[in-house]
């Protein structure tokens, strides 16, 4: 049980980890999207032209990017800079959370084996450590 209860914090702190990171890359392309915006609308205006594309190759290539990043997620309305720091927010307070509790059930886990093999040697069992 102590050994269920330490996976399944641990794997709460990946999901907070993951779900930070998936918001600061959307993030990124957000800001890079917005910035670029105004470059890649006078590209379509010049009909796509390749020294157009030569001088601003960069941004046009940074929005592109950031669309088709979008286009993967399948958003069709961007969230905004605020909402998205109050959602990373809100999963580094999980995280925090989950994680007082992980070093809590990580000694209780650690506590539990050793008496276990402790137990084991006093009666003569062969050793068997588990960690999951």
């Amino acid at each position: 049980a102590a050994s269920a209860r330490f996976n399944d914090l641990s794997a709460k702190i990946k999901s907070a980890e993951t779900g930070m990171a998936e918001i600061a890359v959307l993030r990124k392309h957000i800001v890079n999207y917005a910035k670029t915006r105004d470059t890649y609308a006078a590209y379509r205006k010049v009909g796509y032209s390749k020294k157009f594309l030569a001088e601003h190759e960069s941004e046009i290539t940074l929005h592109k990017a950031a669309k088709q990043h979008f286009d993967e997620l399948g958003v069709k309305k961007l969230p905004t800079i605020k909402v998205l720091n109050m959602e990373c927010a809100a999963l580094m307070a999980e995280k925090k959370a989950a994680y007082a509790e992980y070093q809590k059930a990580r000694e209780d886990m650690k506590e539990l084996l050793t008496a276990k093999v402790n137990i084991d040697r006093t009666i003569g069992m062969p050793l068997q450590l588990t960690t999951h």
